[in-house]
Parts: C-alpha cells; sequence; structure tokens
C-alpha cells in the first residue's frame, strides 16, 4: 500500500473511531437524576406578579419506576445562590423535599410511583410552582 493510502486509512479509521467514542459518552451521559431518567415535562416557578425566577423538571425513569424533580433557578437567580425547594410525593400524600440555599439547583428528590399519580411543588426565593396530580405512570 502506498504511504498516501495508508495515512487515509488511519485517518478515516481514527475519525470511526472518535465518532464511536463520542456516542457512546453522549449515550452514557446522565443528568442530575442519574441514568435512565427523561425529561417528561418543565414548569415555569412564578411569583404570584408573574415574575418568572425558576424552573421545576420532573423526570421519569421505567427502569426503575420512579420520579425525580429538580428545581433552577431562572434569568436573574440562574446560577445564584438563592433559597430553593424541589418535592414531590404520591398524590395527596406527604411531600418528601431538598431544600436550602443552592447555586445551580435543588434535588433531585425521588419517589416510587408506578402507575400513579404524584405531586410535585418547586419554589425559588419567593415563587412557587405547586402542580398535580400528574405524570400517572
Amino acid at each position: 500500500m502506498r504511504p498516501r493510502k495508508i495515512l487515509a486509512a488511519v485517518a478515516c479509521a481514527g475519525m470511526v473511531s472518535a465518532g464511536l467514542v463520542a456516542t457512546a459518552s453522549a449515550a452514557s451521559a446522565s443528568g442530575p437524576c442519574g441514568s435512565g431518567y427523561y425529561l417528561i415535562r418543565s414548569y415555569p416557578i412564578k411569583t404570584s406578579g408573574g415574575t418568572r425566577k425558576g424552573t421545576l423538571e420532573v423526570f421519569w425513569n421505567s427502569g426503575t419506576r420512579k420520579n425525580c424533580v429538580l428545581t433552577y433557578g431562572y434569568g436573574s437567580w440562574a446560577n445564584t445562590k438563592n433559597f430553593k425547594i424541589a418535592g414531590i410525593a404520591l398524590h395527596g400524600e406527604s411531600f418528601k423535599s431538598d431544600r436550602g440555599d443552592y447555586t445551580y439547583y435543588a434535588g433531585p428528590v425521588y419517589q416510587y410511583a408506578p402507575h400513579q399519580c404524584i405531586d410535585v411543588v418547586g419554589y425559588v426565593d419567593d415563587a412557587i410552582a405547586a402542580l398535580g396530580p400528574l405524570a400517572c405512570n
């Protein structure tokens, strides 16, 4: 084989293997809830005056049959330390929550909920989103 063809073959093999590595990394990537969770829906967290201060995200993992919630800051409240709450419960039951002064997000908080509805709550500064029943898996 000529040197040019050898170099081209090596370069091609390198690109293919780099593509495989990139695909494997993307497939194995996971967010704060962990692997196997996918976003069901996100909800704005607003003050009574309508100012959006956060986002409440609800995830589901069909393998573990658990929901997960996270609360993020939004706009001026994003990536700044402020009081946040992420909470979840089976519909009508007591909430499990993570609360505190966080820079990025509150949570993750998990609820085992096969074939059941959940209630969720997200709070940032003085803004709240409380929803349910939802995600009746």
